[in-house]
């Protein structure tokens, strides 16, 4: 059943976290939290959320991001883990079998983030993609699964005067759900510049 939107613009996410030890209770699962607190300090236009905690189960992956797109008609799905070359991690395959588009820019520009702090970022496989039904899509994106490193993905690198040195993917994720007919987001700055051409951006509401 879908969710009711509060306001023409308020933004639906769909947050779900990947790991077989924090999902059977082993510990305490740390990306949806990561995720959230995120949103809270970036997005100052309405938004609401919906979040899952399930193992690395390739079938369990693929039917729980189509339930939060098809049936809740969330705009905006994260998941967090599951993607690395280790047996167990196939949450970039469960995402590319949901898909209608592949969106590739957004992968290359996690590793390319990553791979300032750590060389084994070339084994990260983060996907991004659409997924289209008759009257609704959504952007699916792969994040890693550690704090810190969503944060660094999402909203990029500074330097020590404040000045981007890498721009994080969310600055292009408010234009890429214009374009597929989503919502209008509006961030804070100080957090996370969306970018849009000029003739996309609105004025915004006093």
């Amino acid at each position: 059943m879908k969710r009711t939107r509060n306001h023409p613009d308020e933004l639906l996410i769909g947050l779900v976290s990947i790991s077989d030890r924090a999902s059977s209770g082993v510990y305490e699962d740390q990306g949806v939290p990561a995720l959230r607190d995120w949103f809270s300090q970036a997005i100052s236009s309405p938004w609401q959320m919906k979040t899952r905690l399930i193992p690395d189960e390739q079938t369990l992956i693929e039917k729980t991001l189509i339930e939060l797109v098809d049936q809740v008609g969330c705009d905006l799905v994260l998941t967090s883990g599951g993607t690395g070359p280790a047996r167990r991690d196939v949450t970039p395959e469960a995402t590319l079998a949901v898909a209608t588009k592949i969106m590739p820019g957004f992968g290359e520009q996690m590793r390319q983030i990553s791979l300032r702090f750590v060389p084994t970022a070339i084994l990260s496989r983060q996907v991004a993609v659409i997924r289209e039904t008759p009257d609704h899509a959504a952007l699916i994106m792969n994040l890693p699964g550690q704090p810190k490193s969503i944060r660094e993905t999402l909203e990029g690198l500074r330097d020590d005067q404040g000045q981007s040195i890498v721009s994080g993917i969310f600055a292009a994720v408010p234009y890429c759900i214009d374009l597929i007919g989503g919502p209008y987001i509006d961030t804070h700055d100080t957090v996370c510049k969306a970018f849009r051409p000029k003739s996309a951006i609105r004025a915004k509401s006093l």
